[in-house]
């Protein structure tokens, strides 16, 4: 009897052992829940000639930027796939492997011939989706609609999956349709209680909603149950921080960074750790908050360890972040270098606004408002280009409002807070409304 994958794919495993904790781990995996990395070294154990749960191993250590054991375990399933595997099974370790050594078109475009031939390979799939997704950090200006279009040609092959209503919501939210979103995302997050990553997407659409108070009260009330070593942990934390900013409470927006996004105490990805950290510092300072000096000493160190060298846009953005704060000239300097030669050789697909954000967040580090209002306003449209979602962006357009309005830019600040307001309430949003007159 052939055994097969929670998605009825065939599995080249003779050993039910090794098939159940692959299931097991894929699904963990998909949930951003914690026992995923044991479940597939299980498998592993089991029968060590199975490839998939060499790759799926390998893309949990690529999560937490183990780019050498990452690299090593797609190499083991190269090998192994080649040996005894299935043609879906060698294209499905081939993709996750491009993806792992970060060749992102070709790695794109072995997913969407992979999709197209085996639709319901949701690990396959899983790759383009999300904030930190193929897509998103592809530099497409489109993501958003990419990642939903996807979603939507493949949505027949799935039903009430799930894995597959939590991350085809979240598409549709970041589409820009939320209540549809929502509603769908809610949806797969009741099938599956624990799944970190539909609390997280159904936390985006109240973001987006502006339904503050509901989505404080959720992750109040379902945090418990997740542990802190989870994957998504601190970022859903991150989530209650900007709620507790919407509302002008920087105590305890402070006293989440302490409790879970603090390096010294944090157990998230490293691009988390970085992006999470340096967002939230930054919002506190921008919206007139005083940071203690100490922590932003103490976020750089671990950021410079964490990401010494420029290489994906989104990261080189909170990266200059801290460089801005701190006043580490030399270091955005150096960093800012090689962006500027990557774009000269065509080599970096999110295009000019990268350093254009990394100029003008040093601008607004040093009171130079009107340059950072210059730097930014023909690239504001681009920033979609660094990837992320539309929460951590909107950082980006929080920082240009802000600047606008110290430096004597009310109109063009009134324009963009009514095109905000409009779209979602906002307490901030007011506020700010109203300190422009």
């Amino acid at each position: 009897m052939t055994l097969e994958d929670r998605y009825g794919l065939p599995l080249s495993t003779s050993s039910h052992e090794a098939a159940s904790a692959y299931r097991e781990g894929v699904d963990l995996m998909l949930a951003g829940w914690t026992g995923t990395a044991e479940a597939l070294e299980r498998a592993i154990a089991t029968d060590p000639d199975f490839a998939l749960a060499h790759i799926a191993r390998a893309r949990v250590h690529a999560f937490y930027q183990q780019g050498d054991l990452a690299r090593a375990k797609a190499a083991v399933a190269r090998e192994l796939v080649a040996r005894r595997g299935t043609e879906r099974e060698r294209a499905h370790v081939e993709t996750l492997a491009l993806a792992i050594e970060g060749r992102l078109p070709e790695a794109i475009a072995a997913m969407r011939e992979h999709v197209a031939s085996w639709p319901r390979d949701a690990l396959v799939l899983s790759l383009p989706l999300g904030a930190f997704g193929l897509f998103a950090f592809s530099g497409m200006a489109d993501h958003d609609r990419a990642r939903h279009e996807l979603c939507e040609r493949v949505a027949r092959h799935y039903g009430e999956d799930w894995w597959f209503l939590t991350m085809s919501g979240w598409a549709m939210t970041e589409n820009g349709d939320v209540a549809r979103g929502r509603g769908v995302t809610e949806r797969g997050f009741n099938l599956r209680r624990a799944n970190a990553h539909a609390a997280h997407a159904v936390l985006h659409a109240m973001f987006e909603d502006g339904s503050i108070e509901e989505a404080d009260r959720l992750v109040d009330d379902w945090i418990p149950s997740y542990d802190r070593a989870g994957i998504l942990h601190g970022h859903i934390r991150w989530h209650q921080a900007l709620g507790a900013l919407e509302h002008g409470d920087a105590a305890r927006a402070l006293s989440i960074y302490a409790d879970v996004l603090q390096p010294s105490v944090t157990q998230a990805p490293p691009l988390n750790v970085v992006t999470d950290g340096a967002s939230l510092l930054w919002r506190l300072s921008a919206y007139g908050h005083a940071v203690p000096a100490p922590l932003w000493r103490e976020a750089d160190a671990a950021a410079q360890e964490l990401f010494p060298k420029s290489g994906l846009p989104f990261a080189d953005v909170h990266m200059a972040l801290f460089a801005a704060a701190t006043q580490n000239r030399e270091a955005l300097a150096a960093r800012l270098a090689v962006i500027e030669q990557r774009l000269a050789d065509g080599k970096l697909p999110a295009g000019p606004v990268v350093p254009a954000i990394c100029r003008a967040l040093l601008a607004f580090a040093d009171e130079d408002y009107a340059a950072c209002v210059q730097t930014l306003a023909p690239v504001l449209a681009e920033v979609v280009r660094i990837g992320g979602s539309h929460a951590q962006r909107e950082l980006i357009e929080d920082t240009y409002i802000v600047a606008l309005m110290r430096c004597g830019g009310l109109p063009r600040a009134r324009a963009l807070l009514d095109a905000r307001l409009h779209r979602r309430p906002s307490l901030r949003d007011t506020r700010w409304q109203a300190a422009a007159g």
